[in-house]
């Protein structure tokens, strides 16, 4: 069957698709009763705690646990060398990208504890097992380790050059893949033929994540069975099971269980297989008791994966009218010292599919070269690559309108994609099924009330202050949806389980998912419940990430629906005494059809659970287990509007308004949406003004601690202004385009555009991120003395 929802009958429900229902978590999460993997405590646990390299690179001569191993409450210490003889395999990228001749990339073999060189701040070398956490980190100062320090090299962009440390003897110029996308003479040709090409430096600079809660585990061991539990942080404990236990252990994915419980966010960071876990697992086996370790956050500013970390030289071809020929980025991705399992997707193809955005731009090259340095580990940010890629475009027409003199906003509507030209064909292979991008940008100018920002920019100007207006037009592709499972299971107690493989760390799916399941069956929505975090429950699952949950569960649980419809109805004919083609479903229960004859589906699950006799022929069960096979990836998009303000005395950025206009197709709940905006627009507020993770020349870490290192916080930001102009995707069957990542795309470029709109009148005509105070102070300065002199 696999019907669409019909919106327009389910919009008056209570809790159905299209309210802003409350999440169902959060009476749980503030009386304090969550449960996260710090909460998890098993009898007979240790604690463990992990020896790291003080030095960004260096040959490892020894390591000496003789004076841990006699220290109070010590039962093990654990080296890379105990690791290796059990026979663990390495740490790697799951991706098979190519080099632009076509030869494989550079893998990164890691083992989880290093044995031969260290290559970061931060690198674990040993793990340490005690009776108390105390003991533990006590313990690890004991620990000895010779290292022979060598030269580190932490530029992205001075990896590649013939005196810069080889951080694998195997990896020339510590080159992981050469990637190349698009054609390059077709490209070539268009910047030769162009009226106009604009070029721009650009950095997406490298981020620290900073999830609420550091990453925890705790790893248990059934000698009997042969079968590990490990009770963690992640982003889908399916994939995080097959990764782990095929990856790294070697086993059937039968012989590991990974539970999840609550978490407190993750932003791509919790998806990878770390180190730790590897230890973790390994020494419960040989210890035979639970063995427990939690990050202490100082210490996850360097073991977690950062985020961001590009370079490039981006260029747009334009002919005389404006419109675009060609895109063309090149440049540089910094991989760190090690590869997480989609590295470099984030950083090179995830630049290229999603830097066309939502104009008719012919062609795109991307040029990039993915490298390793002597610092932590990139992995997946909050978007992977889209904020990136939508920031580099908005830039370049920013840039090419100021120096072509045509408005900004003319600009845009030049080179739109047009209702009428969907589905459209883009040059990376991506259809864009709707979207009305021209209407949407207007309805964002208009809720700006940009015709209005000439009046405020002179009664700033009075005041002393620089006030600068920006636009953020975006879209994104989604992650494509994998199979994902959308179970339903009628409890004992009356209620609905819903069973997925995707996972909440923080969007709140509880609520959604029960709507749509509300929406589809009736069953009442207090009485449905979430099953996520148990790889023992699940038959797929693609975990969540990319913004695809609503897409790739949304569909799961409409499927699995239809069929307990299909289920009861043989049920319900059996009830009533009807044949089953007589039955008909709606608004939660089974009737004769012409009839007032029914039956409730919670009325029928009730006399299941009874014990109802059933005939050999008809279910004896509503239980569905249900896989849905992957649908494309959808398009949201939207348009973001920045007005700044910024203090020349003192470099200080203020946002005093901001409105954003987004299409996310069918929005399931509001407020959710809402609070995804929120989230993602202050990260990249906080990316563009404030956060850069610095090392020094030789390798050090800089930016090691809050104290070092700014975030955002709630005073720094407006009340936002939000509004949908939303245009149902055709590709699924919600409708929905997915939201979670959209806050960042859309304010990394509007806060950026508004800053260089704001200095713009002096002169400067880019600023990088991040635009800190003391960037623009200077910025300031130098301008209004080569004016002076």
């Amino acid at each position: 069957m696999n019907k669409p929802l019909d919106l327009d009958s389910i919009a008056t429900m209570k809790f159905g698709v299209g309210q802003s229902v409350p999440r169902k978590e959060d009476p749980v999460l503030v009386r304090g009763e969550g449960s996260y993997s710090d909460d998890v405590n098993l009898d007979g646990q240790l604690h463990a705690a992990l020896v790291r390299s003080q030095y960004p690179h260096g040959t490892i001569r020894s390591v000496d646990t003789g004076a841990a191993l006699e220290m109070e409450g010590v039962v093990a210490v654990i080296t890379g060398q105990d690791l290796a003889e059990a026979g663990y395999g390495p740490i790697v990228s799951t991706l098979g990208f190519r080099n632009r001749d076509g030869s494989p990339m550079s893998n990164v073999a890691r083992a989880a504890f290093a044995t031969d060189k260290v290559r970061y701040i931060g690198d674990p070398i040993a793990m340490v097992v005690a009776n108390t956490p105390e003991q533990a980190r006590d313990a690890v100062e004991a620990v000895e380790v010779d290292i022979d320090p060598l030269d580190a090299v932490v530029e992205p962009s001075q990896a590649m050059n013939p005196d810069a440390p080889q951080i694998y003897d195997d990896i020339p110029q510590n080159r992981v893949v050469d990637f190349h996308y698009g054609d390059a003479d077709a490209v070539g040709k268009a910047f030769r033929d162009a009226a106009h090409v604009t070029r721009l430096p650009i950095v997406s600079n490298r981020v620290i994540v900073a999830s609420m809660e550091p990453r925890s585990a705790i790893a248990e061991y059934d000698s009997d069975g042969g079968r590990w539990t490990m009770h963690m942080g992640s982003q889908g404990v399916f994939g995080m099971r097959a990764l782990l236990a095929k990856q790294v252990l070697g086993v059937e994915t039968d012989k590991l269980r990974i539970r999840t419980r609550h978490v407190g966010g993750s932003f791509g960071m919790k998806s990878a297989v770390y180190p730790e876990y590897v230890g973790l697992l390994h020494a419960a086996r040989t210890l035979g008791r639970p063995v427990k370790w939690t990050d202490t956050r100082s210490e996850s500013f360097v073991s977690d994966t950062h985020g961001r970390a590009i370079e490039l030289e981006a260029s747009l071809a334009l002919d005389e009218k404006g419109r675009f020929l060609a895109v063309k980025l090149e440049g540089f991705a910094d991989m760190g010292a090690y590869l997480c399992h989609v590295s470099p997707m984030f950083s090179t193809l995830n630049l290229a599919k999603n830097v066309v955005s939502v104009y008719r731009t012919k062609l795109v090259e991307v040029d990039v070269a993915a490298v390793l340095t002597n610092t932590s580990p990139m992995g997946p940010y909050r978007g992977a690559g889209r904020p990136d890629a939508n920031y580099v475009m908005e830039r370049l027409i920013d840039t090419a309108a100021a120096e072509m003199g045509i408005d900004r906003v003319t600009l845009r509507r030049r080179n739109h994609v047009k209702p009428s030209q969907m589905p459209y064909a883009t040059p990376v292979e991506t259809l864009y099924d709707s979207g009305e991008f021209t209407a949407l940008l207007d309805k964002a100018l208009d809720a700006a009330d940009w015709k209005g920002f000439g009046k405020r920019r002179r009664a700033s100007e009075k005041r002393g202050m620089l006030r600068g207006i920006g636009i953020g037009q975006y879209l994104e592709v989604t992650a494509p949806p994998v199979n994902e499972m959308g179970g339903i299971r009628f409890e004992k107690d009356g209620t609905v389980t819903i069973i997925t493989g995707t996972l909440d760390y923080g969007q709140g799916h509880a609520s959604a998912f029960a709507q749509v399941l509300t929406s589809r069956l009736g069953v009442p929505f207090d009485k449905i419940n979430l099953l996520q975090g148990d790889s023992d429950e699940l038959i797929a699952g693609g975990g969540t990430g990319g913004s695809k949950s609503i897409m790739a569960s949304g569909a799961a649980i409409l499927e699995a629906s239809d069929k307990v419809i299909e289920k009861g109805r043989a049920i319900a004919a059996h009830v009533l005494e009807a044949a089953a083609a007589d039955i008909e479903f709606a608004d939660g229960g089974f009737a004769i059809v012409g009839t007032d004859r029914t039956i409730g589906i919670m009325e029928l699950a009730a006399k299941l659970r009874e014990g109802m006799a059933l005939p050999e022929d008809v279910p004896d069960s509503l239980d569905v287990s249900h896989v849905h096979e992957s649908a494309p990836s959808a398009y949201p998009n939207g348009c973001h509007v920045a007005e700044i303000e910024i203090d020349p005395e003192t470099g200080m950025v203020r946002i005093d308004r901001y409105v954003a206009v987004n299409d996310f197709g069918t929005i399931v709940n509001p407020m959710l949406v809402t609070g995804q905006l929120h989230g993602g627009i202050v990260q990249g507020f906080g990316q563009a003004v404030m956060e850069r993770v610095v090392y020094d020349e030789s390798g050090q870490f800089v930016t090691g601690s809050f104290m070092d290192y700014a975030l955002p916080r709630a005073e720094d930001v407006p009340f936002f202004d939000f509004d949908s102009h939303s245009v149902p995707a055709t590709t699924n069957l919600l409708g929905a385009k997915g939201c979670g990542e959209a806050g960042c795309a859309g304010s990394l470029p509007a806060i950026m555009n508004a800053i260089v709109d704001a200095v713009r009148p002096l002169g400067i005509d880019h600023v990088n991120m991040p635009a800190t105070p003391q960037v623009l102070w200077k910025l300031i300065r130098d301008a209004r003395a080569a004016q002076a002199g």
